[in-house]
């Protein structure tokens, strides 16, 4: 029994290394998910990669099957959208403030949010550290769904944190589908 909470422990202990995310509020009306990663380029690259969504969203993660379909224009009333084949096409978020290098900020329900009476906001920020750049990106949601929200927080956290460690691996390493091997 003991080297089973030992074993349980270690698992959890492994877990919140690997896992550089959290839901950090769930209830009813509401929930909000962060990611924190390090990314070993500096902000201006880190940003660059970010903005250009297409080369490192994954396509399983899209409407169209492609993540190549997605943009972000980067400025003020920009579109993060998607192009849908016959000139069809979906709003994802809409920008909302830009500070190139260091952060932006995005408004609307992602995925499947766009379905229910769900708004949220979600901030990027970039910030110089030792060895590159410390990503925060936050994403708070708020609406009236007649089940609630609290059951959407974690599938969201679990799709955000995929998704900004693929740019994490595109930036550093130029795939976004895995590390690079480490040299010995």
């Amino acid at each position: 029994m003991k080297s089973r909470i030992l074993i349980v422990v270690a698992l959890l202990a492994l877990l919140s290394v690997l896992a550089p995310a959290e839901v950090t509020e769930s209830s009813a009306g509401a929930f909000t998910v962060q990611v924190t990663l390090n990314i070993a380029a500096p902000p201006d690259q880190v940003y660059g990669r970010l903005v250009k969504v297409g080369d490192w969203w994954d396509s399983a993660h899209t409407f169209s099957g492609d993540a190549h379909n997605l943009t972000i224009d980067p400025k003020p009333l920009g579109c993060y959208c998607e192009k849908l084949p016959n000139g069809g096409g979906v709003r994802h978020m809409e920008v909302v403030y830009v500070a190139p290098g260091r952060s932006l900020r995005m408004i609307g329900g992602i995925g499947p949010l766009q379905a229910i009476p769900v708004n949220g906001v979600m901030t990027i920020e970039l910030a110089a550290a030792a060895g590159g750049t410390k990503l925060d990106m936050t994403y708070s949601a708020a609406g009236a769904v007649p089940n609630g929200l609290t059951s959407w927080a974690q599938p969201v956290d679990g799709v955000l944190t995929q998704q900004f460690t693929r740019l994490k691996n595109f930036t550093e390493h130029g795939s976004p589908d895995a590390a690079a091997p480490k040299k010995p």
